[in-house]
């Protein structure tokens, strides 16, 4: 580890002089500077083409800081010596640097490796033949009486193939085997091992162009016609498929923890894989600084990530008495310009049911009412009820529009449910409590505690622009 923490404490040096030469410090924050090519690698991913608010230069600066900012809080907090969070950017990480640890001419290496040890356990048994055959099938219960009339078939057209006939053509007529048959009995090259052993000892006994007698095996009579010998496939004809399974048997991670395992062994003890890959990172970032910052994108994403999760989301999120208290403060906005309707549209296939539901619900809380009419009505196969629940404004259901705003909107009854009906209460000038608006109440608190948060960063921790480096971002 002491040799790693040179290691890049040599990167880093080397990096700084050159920032200070070429790429100036744009703005430090707490003290660490910040480079005017990160900078500018933030702002253009962020303002591309496509993006509908874009922000000029000077705009994005606010965002940056805030950003930079919490980052910063993160680190404080200890996030990135989180088992969780290390285990999840060292995934991020080995994405990025692992394929850069295997070359072609390793993959290349392999698959002729591969090649040769295929080559020579087919060759050790006897190369490969190019068989075609016309089979005559027998069942595995056929008669005596059967076997003698496939015998005989076989026979006869053995024989009319001895006199000149052609043997793909009478493949396509005769043929059991319809695979085979409509290319003209040609089953391509086979090796020992991939067919029944009656069958290859036959096809592998016979001459180029040889045509053998009729040969009874447990699929039935096979006339067999040999098209081709060689001891196997040519390289190039077989390259593309060994790459396939090069990448389907997942050898290209076997190739690259091999690697890393023998660069190991040549660093100082206690050197391990995950060494290997850290320096191969700092090397590659060292010279492509797109992936110096997607590196440190994901990096401080991860910690942004998590530290407003604290601070902000689940905090607002799980807060209900503040969620209440944020609602009761701030009351005046939520209300709406025309009244809705809080409660349920319902739909039975009894009469009885309409007032059982209103029964069963009524002077219960409303976030209770959907269990309650579950297990009531619904608890078993049969379901009773089809019910709407929500807080419907005009226009939003049609049930409601009719039965409480009194409107003439269509209704389409419901298949099986031929009775309708509504339960709960118009609420003319706003919701009475924070629930009726929750998701909303939720976001814009959550706006307020990330406002009084980034207020809180900003007087905790210093930072200063340079405006004559930030006029010069991208036109150097």
């Amino acid at each position: 580890m002491r040799f790693y923490a040179l290691f890049a404490a040599m990167l880093l040096s080397g990096s700084i002089a050159f920032a200070q030469n070429d790429d100036p410090t744009i703005m430090t924050i707490n003290g660490q500077p910040v480079s005017r090519s990160e900078f500018e690698y933030s702002y253009n991913k962020n303002n591309s083409e496509g993006v509908i608010d874009k922000k000029t230069v000077n705009e994005y600066v606010d965002l940056f800081v805030n950003y930079k900012l919490k980052v910063l809080a993160a680190l404080d907090a200890r996030i990135d010596t989180t088992a969780s969070f290390k285990q999840e950017f060292l995934q991020y990480r080995d994405q990025q640097v692992r394929p850069a640890m295997i070359s072609s001419g390793d993959v290349e290496a392999e698959a002729q490796k591969i090649y040769e040890e295929a080559k020579q356990r087919v060759s050790k048994s006897g190369g490969m033949v190019h068989p075609a055959h016309i089979l005559i099938r027998l069942g595995q219960k056929a008669s005596a009486a059967d076997q003698e009339t496939a015998r005989q078939k076989a026979q006869s057209i053995y024989q009319a193939l001895c006199k000149g006939g052609d043997f793909a053509g009478y493949a396509r007529k005769y043929s059991d085997d319809q695979g085979s048959a409509v290319k003209g009995g040609d089953i391509s090259w086979i090796s020992r091992g991939q067919t029944v052993k009656t069958f290859e000892d036959a096809a592998f006994s016979l001459k180029v162009g040889e045509i053998s007698k009729p040969i009874l095996s447990e699929f039935g009579y096979h006339i067999i016609k040999l098209m081709g010998k060689q001891d196997f496939y040519p390289y190039d004809s077989v390259k593309n498929d060994i790459l396939r399974f090069i990448d389907a048997k997942g050898i290209r991670e076997r190739i690259i923890n091999e690697k890393l395992d023998s660069i190991a062994r040549t660093l100082p003890a206690g050197s391990d894989r995950e060494t290997v890959l850290d320096q191969k990172a700092s090397e590659l970032s060292a010279h492509d600084k797109n992936l110096k910052y997607l590196m440190q994108e994901y990096h401080e994403g991860l910690l942004l990530y998590e530290i407003s999760n604290r601070m902000v989301w689940e905090k607002a999120a799980n807060d209900e008495q503040a969620q209440a208290a944020y609602f009761a403060k701030n009351k005046k906005k939520y209300r709406w310009e025309h009244p809705r309707f809080k409660g349920i549209a319902y739909h039975t296939k009894d009469a009885a049911d309409v007032a059982a539901v209103k029964k069963c619900v009524k002077g219960k809380p409303f976030s209770q009412w959907a269990e309650l009419l579950r297990r009531k009505f619904n608890a078993d196969s049969v379901v009773r009820v089809q019910v709407e629940e929500g807080i419907f404004k005009k226009g939003d259901h049609p049930v409601v529009d009719s039965l409480v705003f009194k409107t003439s909107a269509k209704v389409e009854k419901v298949k099986g449910y031929p009775y309708d009906a509504t339960f709960g209460k118009i609420l003319k000038k706003g919701p009475k409590e924070y629930t009726d608006v929750k998701a909303w109440v939720i976001a814009d608190y959550q706006d307020q505690l990330e406002k009084e948060w980034v207020a809180t960063l900003r007087k905790k921790y210093q930072f200063v622009v340079y405006p004559e480096v930030l006029a010069t971002v991208n036109k150097h």
